[in-house]
C-alpha cells in the first residue's frame, strides 16, 4: 500500500519537473528570451503538468512492461 503512494507521489514530482523544464525550453525556443516568454511559461506549465501526470498513469506502466520484456530478452540471450 505504501509503495503505491510513493509511486504516485514520485510520478507527481517527476511530471512536475518535466512539465516545468519542457514547457520552459519549448516556449523559449518559440518566443525567444523575452518578457513575453516569462509571461507565457507559467501558463504553459500549468496546462502541461496535469496532462503529463495523466499520461504518466498510462504510459508509465507500459514503459515498465516494455523494459521488463527487453531485459527478459537480453537475459535469455546472455544465457546462451
Amino acid at each position: 500500500m505504501n509503495e503505491k503512494k510513493i509511486l504516485l507521489l514520485a510520478q507527481g514530482f517527476i511530471t512536475m519537473m518535466m512539465a516545468f523544464s519542457m514547457s520552459g525550453v519549448m516556449s523559449l525556443i518559440t518566443l525567444g528570451p523575452s518578457r513575453e516568454w516569462l509571461i507565457e511559461w507559467p501558463i504553459a506549465f500549468i496546462m502541461a503538468w496535469p496532462i503529463a501526470f495523466c499520461f504518466t498513469l498510462v504510459i508509465g506502466p507500459l514503459g515498465f512492461k516494455m523494459a521488463h520484456r527487453v531485459m527478459g530478452l537480453l537475459g535469455t540471450r546472455a544465457a546462451r
